[in-house]
């Protein structure tokens, strides 16, 4: 260290500090600032069919299988949807996600599993729901138990709003990884047009520090 100069007190500086060389000490990511409800994406093609996760969601959603639309590029954006379920009664289908958590989450606080959802061409006479299951991998062919504390929630709109589940934090920390399954489920009579439930976006929200 050559030359160096020593304030014994305060600076403020009123505009913008130019650093030539390195920082010293280095800072430590538990010394930032705590940034509340980041936003991290879930890619939709990361949804694979529950009860065989080597295989990608079908092109057309079948049996008990959501289904990944592609839509037309520069046209329409990917989604999850149902097939028709117009008149089918109690119907329930499925998909499977690993979510893994940042590196800058920071251990124990919030996070939060989103979807953008709702219904498509017309809602069920009856019920549409929305239902998460998360589980924390042990790596070692075991899991914890289910994480998500929110019950079922109502998709039954032709607006699709942000659903929200929240994911028991306690245990948590950076590089975990979750098992998610999401559970659509429409309960249809009597519809005589298209009844089908959409999912736009999916995402993890939580607190992370850098």
């Amino acid at each position: 260290m050559a030359n160096p100069t020593i304030f014994p007190g305060d600076i403020v500086v009123a505009g913008v500090v130019y650093a030539r060389g390195g920082i010293q000490p280095t800072i430590d990511r538990s010394s930032l600032t705590q940034e509340s409800l980041a936003v991290y994406k879930i890619p939709l093609t990361s949804f694979r069919v529950w009860d065989a996760l080597q295989t990608n969601l079908p092109g057309t959603s079948a049996t008990d299988d959501l289904g990944l639309i592609g839509g037309t590029f520069a046209t329409a954006s990917p989604t999850i949807q149902t097939y028709d379920l117009k008149a089918a009664g109690a119907s329930t289908l499925y998909a499977r996600v690993e979510v893994p958590l940042p590196v800058e989450y920071v251990a124990g606080e919030t996070l939060i599993l989103r979807f953008h959802a709702g219904m498509k061409t017309t809602v069920a006479d009856n019920t549409a729901t929305l239902d998460v299951q998360a589980y924390e991998s042990d790596e070692e062919e075991g899991i914890s138990a289910d994480l998500c504390t929110t019950a079922a929630q109502d998709i039954n709109s032709l607006t699709l709003a942000d659903i929200d589940f929240t994911i028991t934090p306690t245990a948590l920390a950076p590089g975990d990884m979750l098992d998610v399954r999401i559970a659509v489920a429409i309960n249809d009579a009597a519809s005589g047009t298209a009844v089908k439930g959409i999912i736009g976006s999916a995402a993890r929200l939580c607190d992370i520090k850098g």
